[in-house]
């Protein structure tokens, strides 16, 4: 199918949102009929004649959370295909489809992601080809091939594969493609600028390394650079202002460092450095010894058009420092695919992340809108409206059915409804969904507090200090609770000076607790809340921490640094690299 006819069938679709709806539930349902989750709720969904309108299947089927799957996918993982043993007819838990594998999900709070079930369903399949491919119309719509510069320095992390007791791999759903041989979309990576090798390694800090060494061999080649979350390009980022003397060297000599030894990463980036290049080694040299970062990206790869990745959610904390690296780049979204199912599409991709708008997609899944009050950070009661009842300028959960085994399932995403593209709802991304009522702070309240923090910090200690990245927790030993902040800032050495300056941090933490939002003011005014604690942790903790959630399960290309940790073994990781407590 061409661009066009992907862009036309994209435009069609969101003309009668509603028609659509109701067809893609009419057949989730009419497929799924025979499951085991669904029979627990419709009595005789099993019928060839079971029919369901919208209205009876939400009245019917109650909403869902992932535990209330939990038990059904460990039996799948295990290789389990009914819930006992005398039940003979093997009725499938979730989908009549094949299991192929599992996803993880890309949640962080507790270090231990989910399982996601990928099931072989034909009609998946096309709802999520017209979706990804849609997508990819959209980008060559704004930025149509040049066959003269025609490599993307993309930095993507296939990530090991675990097995399941039942046999099945688990794998980020990035991933799929990258071990999947038949797949094709594989072709797709052949243009990008690092081998196969490089992607396929276990070692994140080296991968990084070498996507960045490939990236500036071919400096002259790269039209984009691809990351799927924004801290993706800003850890890059990192590694290239401290290594890269060691860059330089490695391509003036044509060889690998040393501390890189995988072999077949080592031989294939030897494959292409190609030989000694020192009047490229010291054009690059030139560029990093003028020591002046902003615009570096467009420096290094002067033919790079775009940067595409996911900037909204609390990716949108990094927007201001990857547009100082960029310059003139445009910087480009990405749109609102989540690891159950497609929810929504980004059809103008420039828009930085406060003007992001996604168009949702009525043939992905069933989906249904549970009002929530941002005031109380809390959903309003279960009842759940479709596209017939939202309103524009009211606050969602979404709730999704979808074509792999997921029924009345809360996606755990908060949006707003800002207006409709044709008849479809166009959703700007709002928060994470808090866990339980418990919680004093959102996602929104703490990257803005923190963002005025910094400005404060800056003018009240007399230097450029950068917060390089921070989390919360709520302490509930404490009496009463207490919210706990830790942060890491960029040169510990500087700014550790005598204790930070304890007096003038002391007066920034107190104008930090003053902008947590409604919800905290409130119970801290009643005195429920004890006064804020601020902890100063060495250079590198949070690195421990993705290091951490790697050896959990957390696929590396899915890793976000979570914001609200519940997990208290987490929070003791962050309490061993505490400097300072305010």
């Amino acid at each position: 199918m061409t661009d066009d006819a992907l862009l036309k069938q994209l435009e069609e679709s969101t003309k009668d949102f509603s028609r659509h709806q109701a067809e893609t539930l009419r057949s989730i349902l009419q497929h799924q009929r025979g499951v085991r989750y669904l029979q627990r709720h419709l009595p005789g969904a099993g019928d060839h004649n079971f029919l369901i309108d919208a209205a009876t299947f939400r009245l019917s089927v109650p909403l869902s959370c992932y535990d209330d799957y939990a038990d059904y996918i460990n039996q799948l993982a295990d290789g389990d295909k009914c819930t006992s043993d005398d039940d003979h007819d093997h009725r499938h838990l979730l989908s009549v489809d094949p299991l192929v594998c599992f996803f993880y999900s890309s949640g962080t709070s507790s270090m231990k992601p989910k399982l996601i079930p990928y099931f072989d369903s034909t009609l998946s399949k096309g709802a999520s080809h017209i979706a990804h491919q849609g997508s990819a119309a959209v980008l060559r719509k704004f930025f149509p091939p040049r066959p003269e510069v025609n490599k993307r320095l993309a930095f993507i992390y296939a990530d090991s594969i675990t097995t399941t007791k039942g046999g099945f791999k688990v794998m980020a759903a990035s991933s799929f493609p990258l071990h999947s041989s038949s797949n094709p979309n594989r072709s797709l990576f052949m243009s990008l600028s690092s081998p196969m090798e490089v992607i396929l390694g276990s070692n994140v800090e080296h991968q990084m390394y070498c996507h960045l060494l490939c990236g500036l061999r071919n400096s002259d080649s790269i039209d984009a650079i691809h990351v799927p979350y924004a801290i993706g390009l800003i850890k890059a980022m990192w590694v290239l202002e401290s290594k890269w003397k060691q860059l330089c060297d490695d391509i003036e000599k044509g060889i690998l460092c040393s501390v890189i030894n995988d072999v077949r990463m080592r031989d294939s980036v030897v494959q292409v450095l190609g030989g000694p290049q020192p009047d490229l080694s010291n054009r690059i040299r030139l560029i990093f010894e003028k020591k002046d970062w902003g615009g570096i990206l467009s420096k290094l790869w002067p033919n790079v058009r775009y940067i595409r990745s996911v900037m909204t959610g609390s990716m949108k904390q990094y927007y201001s420092k990857l547009k100082y690296y960029a310059g003139e780049v445009p910087l480009v979204g990405g749109d609102y695919f989540a690891s159950e199912c497609c929810v929504a599409i980004n059809l103008d991709i420039k828009q930085p992340p406060d003007l992001t708008r996604f168009v949702m997609l009525p043939t992905a899944a069933y989906f249904e809108f549970l009002p929530f009050d941002l005031a109380e950070n809390n959903v309003v009661g279960e009842e759940t409206v479709d596209v017939c009842g939202v309103e524009v300028g009211k606050v969602y959960e979404v709730v999704v059915t979808t074509y792999r085994g997921f029924y009345r399932y809360r996606l755990g995403d908060v949006v707003r409804v800002v207006g409709f593209y044709n008849s479809s709802p166009l959703l700007e991304f709002v928060m994470r969904a808090p866990k339980t009522s418990n919680e004093i702070v959102t996602e929104g309240d703490l990257m803005a507090a923190m963002e005025n923090f910094q400005l404060v910090l800056r003018n009240t200690m007399g230097m450029a200090i950068e917060i390089v990245e921070f989390t919360s927790s709520v302490d509930f030993g404490s009496s009463p609770k207490r919210l706990k902040i830790f942060i890491e800032v960029k040169d510990c050495d500087m700014i550790l000076q005598d204790k930070l300056q304890e007096s003038n941090l002391r007066k920034c933490c107190s104008d930090l607790e003053d902008s947590l939002g409604s919800i905290y003011k409130v119970q801290r005014n009643k005195g429920e809340i004890s006064p804020l604690s601020l902890s100063v942790l060495k250079c590198g903790s949070f690195d421990r921490l993705l290091k951490l959630a790697i050896e959990n399960g957390t696929p590396a290309s899915q890793y976000k640094p979570p914001k609200i940790i519940r997990n208290p073994s987490i929070v003791d990781v962050l309490k061993e690299n505490v400097i300072v407590t305010i």
